[in-house]
This record gives structure tokens, sequence and C-alpha cells, in this order.
């Protein structure tokens, strides 16, 4: 049998540097990178004004996605997914979507505190204007209200991030 991809996944609050993290882990793996961001906003333009229209259209593309990520792991090819894995449920998406395979994953926690985030989020309004409207301190505090930290019980491949004040 040929050896199947590895599927990197994040965790992280809002802010923590995902996106960014993503990139780096892509470049490093030689892996085709998925970001959920874009996906939507070419499915949804302009359609995403709060967090609930997020939550909607986020789940009316994962059964695409899913497919499509399963499809490029099976022909060996390493995948990143700049979505979230922010929830027990989140995970457990991800966790199925490799179970199916048989393949190996790697989920990378930046574990950052609140005040890295909302400063991180504060240079990220400056370089991108456009994201404004939601990269502010009240959506931060709504969506960090459903964030839920990996455990030992989930059987996940953690790699844990920690960022000081100095990095």
């Amino acid at each position: 049998m040929k050896h199947q991809g590895k599927l990197f996944f994040f965790c992280g609050k809002m802010g923590a540097g995902k996106s960014t993290m993503s990139k780096i882990v892509a470049h490093e793996n030689d892996a085709v990178l998925i970001s959920e961001d874009e996906w939507l906003s070419v499915h949804y333009p302009d359609q995403i004004q709060t967090f609930d229209d997020y939550i909607e259209l986020s789940g009316r593309i994962k059964p695409f996605i899913k497919s499509h990520v399963q499809n490029i792991l099976k022909v060996g090819t390493n995948v990143v997914m700049d979505f979230p894995a922010n929830t027990i449920n989140q995970r457990t998406w991800f966790i199925s979507l490799c179970s199916e395979l048989g393949c190996e994953h790697e989920l990378i926690y930046l574990n950052l505190s609140d005040s890295q985030c909302l400063s991180q989020i504060e240079q990220r309004r400056i370089q991108q204007p456009e994201r404004a409207h939601f990269d502010t301190e009240a959506v931060f505090h709504h969506v960090t209200q459903y964030f839920e930290s990996p455990n030992d019980e989930e059987n996940l491949n953690i790699v844990c991030v920690e960022k000081t004040a100095h990095t």
C-alpha cells in the first residue's frame, strides 16, 4: 500500500497565529495548504458578516473539504489545514477525516494568553484593514468563550507552541 500523507491542523485562540504558522508548516513539510478563509471568501463573497454566518457557511463547505483533503492524503501528499480546531467537536471532525484513511495527524496547539492574542489582532487590523470589522476585541471575547484546550482524552498527536513576551 502506498504511503499516505500526514494531516496538520491547528488549535489556538483568535489571533494566536494559526494562519501564519500554517504557511510555515506547509513549507517545512512540502504540504498542500488549504485555507478555510480562502474557500469561504471564494464561495461566499461578502456573506460572512457575523460569527453565526461564519458557523453556518463553514459547515456547508466541510463535506467538500473533507473529500478533497482525503483524496490528497491518499496519494501520499501532506496537507496543512488552516481551519480552526478550537473545540472538541471541530477536532473530532479532523480525527474522523484521518481515521477513515488511517493516516497520521499532528495538532499544533498555539497556546497564547488573551493579551498576546489581542496584541496580534491589533497588528493584523493595521496590516489587513479589510479585516478590521471582524478583528475586534468584542469578537475575540465572543469567539473565545467557545474555545476548548485540547486534552489527553482526545488521543491527539499534539505539538504545543507557547510564546513568551519576547517571541
